[in-house]
């Protein structure tokens, strides 16, 4: 038992150790910075925020040195119950938790808090490699599709609940793993381009967006099917039925919209072409129209959605980043800060505890969401260059760890990991310099939180075992 602990010892990627470290210790550095008072000095002062810090990163040790110790075989037969486990968490959640912030997130335990939504990422990345990994499962099937969907989609759904939109959107990150493992580039480029019409409707006048649309549907039908008078014929059918339906609703006084009458167009028009697409076999063209139809329905629903499901403050955070809105002292207060914040630091820096931004509170939140802010002021854009460097590094180097494995089920988790700690660097730093609209997801063991560190800890070193024992097993 000794040899075997000691041979596996020797197989930990140290590398991927020491800059796990660095990161920790760095953003401890930082924590303290932020949220120092020169009454209360000692890094052990469990009153303040650093303290406490202190004490869940020797936690985190202890628990990185548990999940490393613990066989893969316990990560692969238990995956879908620790699965079943977290959604439980976070049902549990909805009836018990404690609300911080506006969210029931938190489950109270003693005098800590812990937020089941960050251990659920852990728990659904071993699912979904289990899944994913049984022999001939493909993502070109629909039901693996579907299932994989429903996996992902389950815990997001029940966080949304809470309501902690941030939370929600870093399972789109497993898309990245999808992608990785099959899924068709023609469902990514989809995903893309509503996202992009999601934007272009809130930003564009919705007339606008939706002629923009006949007229690249009607651009891509001709490129598809090279039949210019196919494609006269459809744009008459679609303007003769919008205009019947609009004499309709002026004879019998109904009154119909011009976004009504332009989707009941769509979907007669639709019905009188299935003949034509079945007897002259135009399957493109049949797809096309679908997407189409679909893409103004998705245009029409986006303000819906915006202005009913959307918290007022996420609307107003969007707007600001798409430049629709200024409201600096507002919900726009926090990244404006934070960009005074960073933009103070200039070339090298105020120095360590120096940082007048972060020592008289203007930025909110500087040690958790907001802590990038406190590395641009006080390590300027030194500091933060080499932040973002480190970060770069640390996650190409799990992503060669990833690619490296001879277990598809070790890889997909290591691409898991991969995915949710890019979109937590990437998103974070992002909404500190106003790149994105503010979510309120931490920077990888570096913001102040226990339960993130704690989780982004297991995550990682899980996977570090994995890669120790990739020689041996083959799932």
């Amino acid at each position: 038992m000794e040899y075997r602990r000691s041979k596996i010892l020797g197989r930990i990627d140290w590398l991927t150790v020491l800059m796990y470290l660095a990161l920790v210790i760095f953003g401890f550095v930082n924590i303290y910075s932020s949220a120092f008072r020169e009454d209360h000095p000692g890094i052990l002062d469990f009153s303040q925020r650093y303290g406490k810090q202190f004490y869940w990163i020797v936690a985190a040790f202890i628990l990185a040195v548990m999940g490393f110790m613990i066989n893969t075989r316990f990560y692969y037969f238990f995956a879908y119950p620790l699965y079943f486990l977290s959604l439980l968490s976070l049902l549990a959640v909805l009836v018990v938790g404690a609300t911080i912030h506006g969210s029931r997130s938190w489950i109270p335990v003693g005098a800590f808090h812990i937020q089941p939504a960050e251990f659920a990422k852990v728990a659904t990345s071993l699912a979904l490699a289990k899944y994913l990994s049984y022999y001939n499962r493909s993502l070109d099937q629909f039901k693996t599709l579907l299932n994989t969907s429903l996996m992902i989609i389950a815990p997001a759904f029940l966080i949304l609940l809470q309501p902690d939109m941030g939370s929600t959107l870093v399972y789109v990150a497993f898309v990245l793993v999808l992608f990785r493992e099959g899924l068709p580039a023609s469902v990514l480029i989809v995903g893309f381009l509503f996202a992009l019409l999601f934007f272009m409707t809130l930003v564009l006048d919705k007339t606008i967006v939706i002629i923009g649309l006949f007229v690249l549907t009607a651009v891509i039908h001709l490129f598809l099917e090279k039949k210019v008078n196919f494609t006269l014929k459809g744009i008459a059918m679609i303007l003769l039925t919008g205009i019947l339906f609009w004499a309709a609703s002026e004879l019998t006084g109904k009154n119909f919209s011009v976004y009504t009458i332009i989707f009941l167009s769509l979907i007669v028009a639709g019905i009188v072409f299935i003949p034509f697409f079945y007897r002259y076999k135009l399957k493109k063209s049949a797809i096309l129209y679908a997407v189409l139809l679909g893409s103004v329905f998705f245009a029409f629903s986006v303000n819906y959605v915006f202005n009913n499901i959307l918290e007022e403050h996420q609307r107003t955070r969007i707007n600001i980043v798409l430049g629709i809105e200024s409201d600096p002292y507002g919900s726009g207060y926090n990244v404006n800060q934070s960009k005074i914040a960073i933009g103070s630091g200039g070339f090298s820096g105020k120095g360590f505890l120096h940082g007048t931004q972060t020592k008289f509170n203007f930025v909110p939140e500087q040690s958790t969401d907001f802590i990038f802010c406190t590395v641009g002021e006080e390590w300027g854009f030194v500091g933060t260059f080499l932040v973002i460097a480190f970060y770069l590094l640390f996650l190409l180097r799990i992503l060669m760890l990833a690619e490296r494995q001879r277990s598809s089920f070790n890889r997909i988790y290591g691409y898991s990991v991969f995915s949710l700690l890019s979109f937590h660097v990437l998103v974070n730093i992002g909404m500190t310099i106003g790149l994105f609209p503010v979510i309120g997801i931490p920077l990888p063991f570096f913001s102040y939180g226990g339960s993130s560190l704690w989780a982004f800890t297991i995550l990682l070193f899980i996977f570090l075992r994995m890669d120790a024992d990739r020689m041996e097993i083959a799932f």
